[in-house]
């Protein structure tokens, strides 16, 4: 292993706001591991909606102190491990949402930086089949699918409509619901150009939202897994007993909102799915993009035109 150096590069704002708080600061401190941590050389990152939520001030309440050095998801290798940690080594190839819950406290220096501190109850080895860049998109989207699935109590024969099924987590439900839970039919939205890749991902029915009334949708469905915030669609489009899942306000009854709790014992458990190829990670093709260009990374999935996600990488 390298030595550590003291300091590293990391993007880090000071105050809430846009795009233009973030900076590159190349004196930032490397954290220090507590002995339930490990310490990641960061080779790619991810960016989720959370990120820039928090960094405009939605959080502020819960949030940890300001600065921030944001970022969620993680690709990397352990480079220091604490005095507890159990199944983590040196050189080890992991990946993770380094935040236990997503909005209570989440880390002050997060993935955006050269070395992160990650407990290791919330890290994965890295699927074998995987690089970095690809490995990094994934722990946030596929834990967030996974827990809503379960949540919705969703299983094999059942039926799914997944509304916003181009993007990060949505992009995972389709392919979890369809390849693991064993659905009997997988219903997905996206808008016009976006519909091939929602049957590619195991969509039996591809609707485009641009050109059918959501609202007034002739099939029902046992489950709908709703992560746009759509209100009451989904309660139109469920059946009578089921269930809707949501990740993003508004949720209309019989719909419930669920912020993700991240445990790395979930990707262990689909890694062998991820490693075999029934589930494959969807990364914007506009990426990755380089450390460098975090700015413009932000500025793109602020859009809310990304496929799957944007990926950060090489770091630096």
């Amino acid at each position: 292993m390298a030595e550590i150096p003291l300091k590293m590069k990391a993007w880090v704002y000071e105050e809430y706001g846009d795009v233009s708080v973030l900076r590159l600061d190349e004196g930032i401190s490397v954290p220090e591991i507590k002995e339930d941590q490990v310490l990641v050389k960061v080779v790619a990152a991810a960016l989720n909606p959370v990120d820039f939520k928090r960094r405009q001030g939605r959080f502020k309440a819960t949030d940890s102190p300001l600065p921030t050095v944001p970022g969620y998801d993680v690709a990397g290798v352990v480079v220091k491990v604490g005095s507890q940690v159990k199944n983590l080594k040196e050189g080890d190839e992991v990946y993770g949402d380094i935040n236990e819950k997503a909005l209570q406290s989440p880390k002050q220096f997060g993935s955006l930086a050269e070395y992160t501190a990650v407990e290791e109850k919330v890290l994965a080895i890295k699927p074998n089949n995987l690089d970095f860049a690809s490995a990094a998109g994934i722990p946030l989207a596929i834990e967030t699918a996974h827990e809503g699935l379960e949540r919705a109590g969703f299983s094999a024969g059942k039926s799914i409509l997944v509304l916003g099924g181009a993007g990060g987590v949505g992009s995972l439900v389709i392919q979890l619901a369809k390849h693991v839970y064993g659905a009997s039919r997988v219903a997905a939205t996206s808008s016009t150009s976006k519909l091939e890749l929602l049957k590619s991902l195991g969509a039996d029915l591809a609707i485009d939202y641009t050109k059918e009334n959501l609202n007034e949708l002739p099939e029902k469905f046992d489950v709908v897994y709703d992560t746009v915030g759509l209100g009451d669609t989904g309660s139109k489009a469920v059946k009578e007993g089921g269930t809707v899942v949501g990740i993003a306000y508004p949720v209309s009854p019989p719909g419930s909102i669920f912020v993700l709790t991240s445990d790395g014992a979930i990707l262990t458990k689909l890694n062998p799915f991820l490693e075999n190829g029934k589930i494959k990670p969807i990364n914007d093709p506009k990426g990755p993009f380089p450390f460098s260009k975090v700015v413009d990374a932000f500025s793109y999935l602020e859009t809310g035109r990304a496929i799957g996600k944007v990926v950060i990488y090489p770091i630096p």
